[in-house]
C-alpha cells in the first residue's frame, strides 16, 4: 500500500469513527424518525447525517465577502429568510451527507449506546454451518489472493541467506518460490435458528401514529436480533376481533373496523409455533402490541391461560407493548403485570409516544434472552 493510500485509508476510518459518534449522540432522533426507515435497502441502511465542515485558510485581506470588481448583475432583492422565492437567504444552509452504514454496524451502536447484552440461545444448533475463513497461507494459489507481505518476507529472508541482499542499496525482487498466498480453511459453526413473530392490534382504535411507533420499535428490535443469530425469520399477525397472518406491508397498513378478541391472535401464534417452529429447533421471541382494549376480562384470562400453557413454555421470551392511543382503555397492561409479571420471560411496556421507543427497546431487549 502507497503512502498516499495509507493515508486516505486512515482518513477514512477517522471519517467513520466521527460519523459513528454523530450517530451515537443524536441515537434517538435517529431510531424515532421515519427517513432513514424508508431509505432501507436489503442490507443498508442510509442515515442523513450532518455535512461535517472541514476548515479552510483564506489568504489576503477579508473584504465581507464583496467582490473587489465591478458588478454587472441585479442585485438580490430583500426577501424574507426562509421564503421559497428562489432568493438567497442570510443564514448557511444545513447540508447533509448520505452515509451508508451496514445493519451488523446499525446494530452494533444500539447495542453500544443502550448497554444490550448479547443473546444466548437456548436449546440445540438446528444445523451446522460450514464457512471458509482465509486465515492460514499456501506457497501456491491465485494471483488475487497474494499475500504481499508474506511474499516480501520469504525474499527477502532468501536474498539475506544468499548473500543478493545489499543494504546500501535495498532492492526486494521475489521469485517464484518466494511467492505466498492467502489460504482459505473450513471452519464447522452451530446454527441457532431463531423466529421473531410480531402481533399487533389492527381494529379501529390503532390509528396511524401508533402503527408507526410499532413499526420503528419492530425495526430495531429485528435489527439486534439479526445480529445475534445466523438464521432469522420473521412472520407477521394481525387480529381485530380474529386473527391471521400477513405480509410485512399488511402488518403495518392494514386497518379494520371491528373488536378487539386478543386470545384470537394467541391461538394462532401457538397454533404456527406447534405446526412450523418447534421449540427444540427454534428460538422463539413473541412480540405484541396494542393499545390495551380487550373484548372482555373472560377473554382477558383466556389470553393468560394460552400463554402459561401453550406461549411461554415455547418462548425464549414474550414481549408485550401497549401503545397509547385515544380511545384504548390500556387495561391488557395491568393484566398481565398482575398475571404474569412475576415471570422471567415476560416483558411489558407502556409506550407513549415517540420518545418511548428508544426506552421500549431497551426494556424488550435488556435481559438478553
Amino acid at each position: 500500500m502507497s503512502h498516499d493510500a495509507g493515508r486516505i485509508e486512515r482518513d477514512r476510518r477517522r471519517f467513520h469513527a466521527i460519523v459513528r459518534g454523530q450517530i451515537k449522540r443524536d441515537l434517538e432522533r435517529y431510531i424515532t424518525g421515519s427517513e432513514m426507515i424508508g431509505r432501507k435497502g436489503e442490507q443498508l441502511v442510509s442515515i442523513p447525517v450532518p455535512r461535517i465542515e472541514l476548515p479552510r485558510l483564506r489568504h489576503g485581506d477579508n473584504q465581507g465577502g464583496q467582490g473587489q470588481g465591478e458588478g454587472d448583475g441585479e442585485g438580490a432583492g430583500e426577501a424574507g429568510e426562509g421564503e421559497a422565492n428562489g432568493a438567497a437567504g442570510s443564514e448557511p444552509g444545513r447540508h447533509l451527507l448520505e452515509v451508508e452504514l451496514t445493519l451488523d454496524e446499525m446494530a452494533a451502536i444500539l447495542g453500544e449506546e443502550l448497554e444490550l447484552p448479547r443473546i444466548q440461545p437456548r436449546g440445540r444448533a438446528r444445523v451446522a454451518v460450514t464457512s471458509r475463513r482465509y486465515s492460514s497461507v499456501s506457497t501456491q494459489g491465485p494471483g488475487s489472493l497474494r499475500h504481499m507481505r508474506r511474499t516480501l518476507k520469504e525474499a527477502l529472508k532468501r536474498e539475506i541467506a544468499t548473500g543478493e541482499y545489499d543494504p546500501a542499496h535495498p532492492k526486494i525482487v521475489p521469485a517464484p518460490s518466494d511467492m505466498r498466498y492467502r489460504a482459505a480453511r473450513e471452519v464447522v459453526s452451530p446454527d441457532h435458528a431463531a423466529v421473531i413473530l410480531y402481533m399487533m392490534d389492527v381494529s379501529g382504535s390503532m390509528g396511524r401514529e401508533q402503527k408507526e411507533i410499532v413499526r420503528l420499535v419492530s425495526f430495531w428490535i429485528d435489527t439486534w436480533i439479526r445480529s445475534q443469530y445466523q438464521s432469522v425469520e420473521t412472520r407477521y399477525l394481525v387480529h381485530d376481533a380474529t386473527a391471521k397472518t400477513v405480509d410485512q406491508d399488511t402488518f403495518y397498513r392494514l386497518r379494520e373496523s371491528g373488536g378487539t378478541k386478543i386470545s384470537s391472535a394467541y391461538e394462532l401464534a401457538a397454533d404456527l409455533l406447534t405446526r412450523e417452529y418447534p421449540a427444540e429447533e427454534w428460538n422463539v421471541y413473541l412480540f405484541h402490541f396494542s393499545d390495551g382494549d380487550n373484548w372482555s376480562g373472560r377473554d382477558t384470562e383466556r389470553c393468560l391461560s394460552i400463554l402459561r400453557e401453550r406461549l411461554l413454555p415455547a418462548a425464549n421470551m414474550f414481549c408485550y407493548g401497549q401503545v397509547k392511543s385515544a380511545y384504548g382503555s390500556g387495561q391488557f397492561l395491568k393484566d398481565v403485570d398482575a398475571g404474569l409479571g412475576h415471570v422471567d420471560d415476560v416483558v411489558t411496556c407502556e409506550i407513549l409516544d415517540r420518545i418511548g421507543i428508544l426506552p421500549a427497546i431497551k426494556t424488550f431487549l435488556g435481559k438478553g434472552l
